[in-house]
């Protein structure tokens, strides 16, 4: 007999520097699988020939700092490395997704919803933040300047119109306690 095993699939998104990781450490610390599109995008482009070779034929680099110089200056440029990554990505994180027995697997991907990726997840939760917070957040963690993280965050997608494709919203504005109370309220309601 087929051993069948479901499990859900929740998308976890943000604005740059919302707080989204540590949600998925959370969330992580409550049993859920988590996978991180960041880190599956860095494994494609160390293991995977063909999308390396064609990052470096049209950004003459691979070197994840130098490409954030180039595609956060320039919105085609940043479109065309996203038509580049995206596919090899969301298949890995597919397949990945599939072969977990938990029964909540986290999608963390900064590109969610820009990407169309939501569609496939069971539910989506979205992180905001205020910019300052976030601002903080990403000085702490990154060598950016504040100018630089302000403008990244003006090149994504706003988070009021992020917010509309969320089934549960995290408000991590706030202490880590309050942060921790809304994502076990989340995991409540998703019935684990």
């Amino acid at each position: 007999m087929k051993d069948e095993f479901t499990h859900m699939i929740i998308g976890l998104t943000g604005s740059f520097g919302s707080g989204k990781t540590s949600i998925a450490k959370m969330l992580k610390g409550l049993g859920a699988y988590v996978i991180d599109a960041d880190a599956v995008c860095h494994s494609l482009m160390a293991s995977d020939k063909g999308v390396r070779s064609k990052v470096l034929r049209n950004f003459g680099t691979v070197d994840r700092a130098s490409l954030g110089k180039i595609v956060f200056k320039d919105t085609a440029r940043r479109r065309l490395l996203n038509r580049l990554l995206h596919p090899g990505v969301i298949r890995k994180m597919d397949k990945m997704a599939k072969t977990k027995r938990k029964k909540i697997v986290i999608i963390d991907a900064p590109l969610l919803i820009e990407s169309g990726y939501y569609k496939k997840m069971d539910k989506v939760i979205i992180v905001k933040n205020n910019i300052d917070e976030q601002v903080r957040r990403v000085v702490r963690t990154r060598d950016i300047s504040r100018k630089e993280i302000i403008h990244r965050i003006r090149m994504q997608m706003p988070i009021k119109k992020k917010l509309a494709f969320a089934d549960f919203i995290i408000d991590n504005g706030g202490s880590k306690k309050n942060t921790l109370i809304q994502v076990k309220e989340v995991w409540k309601q998703l019935g684990v």
